[in-house]
């Protein structure tokens, strides 16, 4: 049941959607800008999993490297900013270090209301960041906030649904990236 729900939802998934992504980091690439990912729980581990393949596999390409981080991965500072400052701080408190305009902030939620990364945003547009967000369910509050929302459209509560279709959206889009070559594509 759960791979057909799985192939179903592919199908459902917008292709113009994930070409606006892979364009956004393909323009911060090009920049030499930025491109900070977040998430919770199971989608924290897809945001490290995803930096780790934008970083490393991006680079046979020939073009310049990505310049990716996962906000999600320095559980030292996470946790500080969480206990000192709060939860809802975690993201936001990083970015305050990095953030510039025109690089690129890319949230990745089942249920689109996490308040950590709803403040993440908050902030990033305020540095005049580009934001993206993949979703899911109905996309919750950040489907209205960031600049390109991706939802996978679930009944609520479908968390490794929606988990298992972020991962292949973030794989397809990092072989788009992989296949650019210098010069004109």
């Amino acid at each position: 049941m759960h791979f057909e729900d799985v192939r179903r939802v592919l199908a459902e998934v917008q292709v113009y959607a994930v070409q606006r992504l892979v364009d956004i980091f393909r323009g911060a690439r090009d920049r030499g800008s930025f491109i900070y990912i977040a998430g919770n729980g199971g989608s924290s581990s897809t945001a490290s999993h995803w930096v780790n393949d934008l970083g490393k596999a991006t680079k046979r390409s020939g073009c310049r490297p990505l310049k990716v981080m996962c906000l999600s991965d320095n559980m030292s500072w996470f946790s500080a900013l969480s206990n000192d400052e709060g939860y809802e701080r975690a993201f936001s408190g990083q970015l305050e270090n990095f953030a510039s305009p025109g690089d690129v902030l890319t949230c990745i939620s089942a249920s689109g209301n996490s308040p950590n990364l709803v403040r993440a945003v908050e902030l990033a547009r305020s540095r005049k960041l580009t934001t993206v967000a993949l979703l899911g369910f109905d996309g919750g509050v950040l489907k209205g906030l960031v600049d390109e929302p991706l939802c996978v459209k679930t009944e609520k509560g479908r968390y490794e649904l929606v988990e298992d279709v972020h991962s292949a959206i973030c794989h397809a889009a990092t072989r788009c990236l992989v296949a650019d070559r210098p010069g004109p594509n």
